[in-house]
């Protein structure tokens, strides 16, 4: 709508003015000119950012690099920008990734499987909420899955329903697919993740080798973010829940009757029968298993004690000022020095306490006194008493008589 049009329509100077945001003189002046004002495009002043646009692109084709990563980086390469403008830029940068499409693969029998964690509140009688974990493994052939509800997402938990899992799904598959959880990686550097060294060893006793999805990429791990949500609505909801045990015997229970029976929508198969056919190309287990409790050294001191989580052990004094190797699992702690088992403890609720029995000194040490605990000042006192008899002493006159030879000493 131009102002001669809106002129023509009865509209006032004032309220074409207000109508179209400009000044009335100028509504006047171009109603006796009969003409309209040209537009001029205002020039776009380049983004301080935008020498660094490819660089940024780089950054993450190499990896998804947080903004504040890229930031310090091109700020030691001399940009002067702010830390917003490459926040934007970078989200802009990863929206378009997002977009794109991605295509759906299937792995070959025994090949791999995933595993999550999930958390399911719980809301008791008295109104008070908890929260208890299912660990999730589902191999990726036939989805078969195997589910454990825990209270903790500690890391000798987390290996030991591994275990568990193997041994339910009758086998190990040649790798398992993470995202970026700490009991797995514990942190990235320059790009490259840092891996858990004792998750490392846990997954080489078992023969399988742990790769990890890009960040922020739920997709990749589709296999188990669906049954996890599977699991929710089939399982979960509307579940009485009683206790731990209960919840475990119960879950194992829909696994067999209900989800392994199911035909799945991907493959249109019974995900029994897929499993009855990738249990032949599992992994076996080993004759032995893994030693899945915590361990951390510690050093005697000279009271034959050890400390640990706040509390004090009793050991042998015959490792007084040496380190001992403790493994602590499921409340119970053992303490080791050179493969030999020193004592086994309940670790206690409280802190602060000496547990054990004190070792009693041996004879050795009650006859041999501290240095130094016998000498004595010396300026204590004077010598009273020789090491030697004492002296017979003659009266002068008698050596006087001995010289003039009337005299003579027996002794």
């Amino acid at each position: 709508m131009d102002i001669i049009a809106l002129k023509r329509q009865g509209h006032s100077l004032r309220w074409i003015a207000r109508k179209l945001g400009i000044h009335r003189k100028t509504v006047k002046k171009h109603l006796e000119s009969n003409s309209f004002p040209a537009y001029t495009r205002k020039t776009v002043k380049p983004s301080i950012l935008e020498p660094y646009h490819q660089v940024i692109r780089d950054f993450l084709d190499e990896d998804d690099y947080q903004a504040t990563w890229i930031f310090e980086r091109l700020r030691r390469m001399g940009y002067a920008g702010c830390y917003d403008t490459v926040k934007v830029f970078v989200r802009s940068i990863k929206e378009q990734k997002c977009r794109i499409a991605y295509t759906r693969f299937e792995t070959e029998p025994g090949l791999q499987a995933q595993v999550d964690w999930g958390d399911f509140k719980i809301v008791d009688s008295s109104g008070q909420t908890t929260t208890v974990y299912a660990f999730v493994m589902v191999l990726g052939f036939s989805r078969a899955m195997y589910v454990e509800f825990v209270e903790r997402c500690t890391m000798e938990t987390f290996m030991d329903c591994h275990l568990r899992a193997f041994r339910q799904l009758r086998g190990v598959p040649a790798e398992i697919l993470y995202d970026n959880m700490k009991h797995v990686v514990v942190g990235r550097e320059n790009g490259k993740p840092t891996f858990n060294v004792e998750f490392l060893h846990f997954s080489k006793h078992y023969g399988f080798t742990p790769r990890l999805c890009p960040p922020y990429s739920p997709w990749v791990k589709g296999k188990v973010e669906r049954p996890m949500d599977y699991l929710r609505e089939s399982f979960w909801r509307g579940y009485l829940y009683r206790s731990l045990s209960r919840a475990n015997e119960d879950v194992g229970t829909w696994i067999a009757e209900t989800a392994h029976q199911r035909i799945h929508g991907t493959y249109r198969q019974q995900v029994s029968f897929r499993w009855e056919q990738e249990i032949p190309h599992l992994g076996l287990l080993p004759a032995s298993d893994y030693d899945t409790s915590l361990k951390f050294f510690r050093k005697v001191y000279k009271d034959c004690l050890i400390s640990f989580g706040g509390n004090r052990y009793y050991v042998a004094p015959q490792v007084v000022g040496k380190k001992v190797l403790l493994k602590v699992k499921n409340g119970i702690i053992r303490i080791y020095h050179d493969a030999e088992l020193l004592g086994t403890y309940q670790i206690p609720e409280g802190k602060g306490q000496a547990i054990g029995i004190p070792p009693r000194p041996s004879r050795t040490s009650q006859q041999m006194p501290r240095y130094g605990r016998d000498k004595g000042k010396a300026t204590r006192g004077l010598v009273t008493k020789t090491l030697y008899p004492e002296v017979y002493r003659r009266p002068l006159a008698e050596y006087d008589r001995y010289a003039a030879g009337g005299v003579s000493w027996s002794n």
